[in-house]
């Protein structure tokens, strides 16, 4: 089972965001950030990799660089889908529900069981 946290607003379909490490953050990072929305978190992880490009520069030959790329790119798996929150928190939309389910269709379905009011808000989705 996998854990889902749905969000809502009253003018929007709801949001699911899954709980854990994405790995589509850890390898894409900024790219992966955009395509969630998270625009301000894209931004500030943009600007951490133009100053460790900087210090590469500065210290040729150390490895320093590359393993706090490699920490940034870890910190933004672990974290990216929390920065979604955020963002979606950012945008209006409160944390409703806490739904476990095997994929994000039977999540959906779950919190449309739960709460058949969103159903309206959901045919938007």
């Amino acid at each position: 089972m996998r854990i889902y946290t749905a969000h809502t607003r009253p003018d929007r379909a709801p949001r699911l965001v899954r709980e854990g490490f994405s790995l589509g953050a850890f390898l894409f990072g900024p790219i992966w950030l955009l395509a969630h929305r998270a625009w301000l978190a894209a931004v500030l992880d943009i600007a951490a990799i133009v100053v460790l490009l900087a210090l590469g520069r500065a210290l040729p030959g150390s490895a320093i660089p590359a393993v706090l790329m490699l920490g940034l790119a870890a910190l933004t798996g672990w974290n990216g889908r929390d920065l979604c929150r955020w963002s979606l928190s950012r945008r209006g939309f409160t944390t409703s529900y806490v739904i476990a389910a095997r994929n994000a269709d039977a999540a959906f379905a779950r919190l449309l069981t739960r709460d058949p009011a969103l159903i309206p808000q959901a045919a938007g989705r």
